[in-house]
């Protein structure tokens, strides 16, 4: 029987029982993916981290890590608040010396460091795509306007923008509906966003009930899109967001060239230990 510690973390938040939740797994070595998948599915969140360090040091002094992230159905190639998640379990409960840690992931090398404003990440910038959303999705989402429909190139994302916040806010989605929809383009999850108010520059929602969330509570990934949006629109490199679901959270991008830097705050609410 092998014996892993395994914590819940609140992402994207200071304050517990906000923002979106997901569980660290700490690995001492592999496993299987078909274990990987059962823990995930056993925590029964919207995102399982499995963290390994790869430079043969101890968890406090690794620089180096392997990083995946599972659904309780499937693995995904990108997570933000897994990511975040994980770095604060390192960094809080392993009293981790360093002051960036690199992450090797289905998605390259992530690197995060400790800032001011929180744990940064920093991810590649995605780039938006203009397409048309068919009736049929517009009518599981309950939408009869928008200003704009966009994909993103890399992370597969289609983005809805409405025209106010409070469009964002009341939109109340079909999820049986959504889960019948084809589309004739990979796409790995809808958003819905629009320009905010004066705390924050825009606000979104993010649904992806093919992959078991209905809504997530705060998407990372989903950023790495909307950062470059609008940044376009609003002509900033540094932007505040805000994800308007029923948990909410909050982070701060900062666009470099061709990567965002996600900065938000997490706060570790449950450790425990899993026997597989």
């Amino acid at each position: 029987m092998k014996i892993l510690d395994i914590f819940q973390v609140d992402a994207f938040t200071d304050k517990k029982f906000k923002g979106n939740p997901a569980a660290v797994c700490i690995l001492t070595e592999d496993l299987e993916d078909k274990d990987l998948l059962s823990i995930a599915e056993e925590m029964n969140l919207s995102e399982t981290a499995f963290v390994k360090p790869i430079d043969g040091s101890s968890l406090k002094n690794a620089k180096t890590f392997s990083l995946r992230w599972f659904t309780p159905k499937a693995e995904v190639p990108l997570c933000g608040h897994g990511t975040l998640a994980t770095c604060e379990v390192i960094f809080s409960k392993y009293k981790n010396s360093n002051e960036e840690l690199i992450f090797k992931t289905l998605s390259g090398d992530l690197i995060c460091k400790k800032t001011p404003l929180g744990i940064s990440l920093d991810f590649p910038l995605d780039t938006p795509k203009k397409i048309l959303p068919t009736t049929e999705l517009l009518n599981a989402l309950g939408i009869t306007s928008f200003e704009d429909c966009i994909l993103g190139e890399k992370t597969k994302k289609l983005v809805l923008r409405l025209k106010s916040s409070e469009e964002v806010l009341s939109i109340n989605p079909d999820y049986e509906a959504l889960k019948t929809l084809s589309f004739n383009f990979d796409v790995k999850g809808i958003g819905i966003t629009a320009i905010g108010n004066d705390k924050y520059d825009f606000i979104s929602r993010y649904f992806n009930p093919w992959m078991g969330v209905n809504e997530d509570p705060v998407t990372g990934s989903v950023h790495t899109l909307l950062a470059n949006y609008f940044g376009e629109i609003l002509n900033k490199k540094e932007l505040s967001a805000y994800q308007a679901s029923p948990r909410g959270g909050e982070m701060n991008l900062k666009i470099i060239e061709d990567r965002v830097k996600i900065i938000g705050k997490s706060v570790i609410v449950m450790k425990g230990e899993i026997y597989i």
